[in-house]
């Protein structure tokens, strides 16, 4: 199978969250066909967003952070708090910032084709 974007081997098969660390990109992958491509940002050194293969386990589309009391649009959690979704901070303060551990999206109609094509179940794979 081809492999132009150079995704990790995780993220060929099935339906599947592909997220970038490196390249700050989060892939929304179908059989190893890319269907959408958001910017993404991390968690910092202190409260990095973990690594390896998850499953999304809990949507809410009006989350609100219990530790922070920060608005988490569209969130979708997939490892022990963390979640990818919509973060009005990154879209206004673009890179100069970080997560608590999230993956934040800054593009709203991004994050709602996501939260409306990736079910609870689907694989989300965070890697370097």
């Amino acid at each position: 199978m081809a492999n132009p974007q150079r995704l990790d081997n995780r993220c060929l098969s099935g339906l599947v969250i592909c997220i970038s660390k490196n390249n700050r990109k989060l892939r929304l992958v179908s059989n190893g066909r890319i269907l959408l491509t958001l910017d993404a940002r991390f968690g910092s050194e202190f409260n990095p967003t973990r690594e390896g293969t998850f499953k999304i386990y809990y949507k809410d589309r009006n989350h609100v952070s219990g530790l922070y009391g920060s608005k988490m649009p569209f969130s979708m959690f997939f490892s022990r708090g963390q979640a990818v979704h919509y973060s009005s901070d990154f879209h206004n303060r673009g890179w100069a910032g970080h997560s608590h551990g999230c993956v934040n999206i800054r593009d709203w109609n991004g994050i709602t084709y996501l939260w409306n094509h990736a079910p609870v179940g689907t694989k989300v794979v965070v890697y370097r």
